[in-house]
């Protein structure tokens, strides 16, 4: 069994074949934050400390892991997302920042209105529909997904975090079952929009361990998910309510013509913080 000391340079140095060394080492302080409960400075310090045989399997099993490109936060099994920190595990994709910035749109709209009801399409692990919940508490949200172990995700992290939310398992691009969902003043969703042929070019920690299912559109209609929540906003969609998506850089101007082409008068898209359209705000 290694030391304290060891072990961070050992899971650093094969972590490297994945990333480059900086995030390497951010991930192995990560890992053995969680593993030891001592942060960087306490395991400099104690830095000849065996691990226990418990802290040991640990070690090998996260190391096992990452090596073979599982993401961090589904090896540690936790996620932080706004204020929160969120269960998550392969059937959920991992919160992103930017998504955040998305969340934080629809709650400066509408932290001095009460009463509204929210629909998220897409729970995935419920970081939107929780976190809405919890900074717009006088909200009604609801929440649907296609995915059953999703919604078991959510449904955990809401009982966790103490945020009432409706849950409803749902194929949302079946136009006759989505027609059960009810009227609300914002719509808000982070639905899948990557091109299956821009699978190669992504990292592997995502491509093959995040749920294919919440990320991947057929080629052919990259913007089906868009087309549906459009269509949908003109019958559930209380006037003067507004629709929120999180976009595909490549198709953030196809997005705002589809909504105004589909009716919407207040279209808006914006730039997340690295400075890519990615954000778009549409009402009636």
């Amino acid at each position: 069994m290694v030391n304290f000391g060891r072990a961070f340079y050992d899971l650093k140095g094969k972590l490297q074949n994945l990333y480059d060394e900086r995030e390497s080492a951010a991930i192995a302080h990560e890992v053995l934050n969680h593993i030891t409960g001592q942060n960087k400075t306490q395991r400099l310090i104690n830095k000849d400390i065996i691990f226990t045989e418990v802290q040991n399997s640990e070690y090998e099993l996260a190391t096992s892991n990452l090596s073979k490109g599982v993401p961090l936060q589904y090896v540690l099994g936790k996620a932080w997302f706004m204020d929160w920190e969120f269960i998550v595990n392969k059937s959920v994709l991992i919160p992103r920042p930017e998504t955040e910035e998305l969340v934080q749109w629809v709650i400066n709209d509408h932290q001095n209105t009460a009463g509204l009801n929210i629909l998220d399409i897409g729970t995935g692990s419920g970081c939107i529909p929780i976190s809405l919940k919890l900074k717009l508490p006088q909200t009604n949200v609801n929440s649907c997904d296609i995915s059953k172990e999703a919604l078991v995700v959510a449904k955990t992290n809401a009982n966790k975090l103490g945020a009432v939310v409706e849950f409803i398992e749902l194929d949302f691009l079946n136009e006759v079952g989505r027609n059960i969902l009810g009227v609300y003043d914002v719509i808000v969703s982070n639905p899948p929009y990557i091109p299956k042929s821009e699978a190669e070019q992504m990292h592997t920690n995502v491509k093959d361990h995040e749920p294919n299912i919440a990320l991947f559109v057929p080629d052919e209609d990259a913007l089906v998910f868009y087309r549906a929540i459009a269509w949908f906003g003109l019958e559930h969609l209380n006037d003067k309510g507004y629709i929120y998506c999180e976009l595909a850089l490549s198709k953030a101007l196809e997005c705002k013509q589809l909504f105004m082409d589909s009716g919407y008068k207040d279209v808006e898209i914006r730039k997340d913080m690295h400075g890519n359209w990615r954000m778009l705000r549409a009402g009636k």
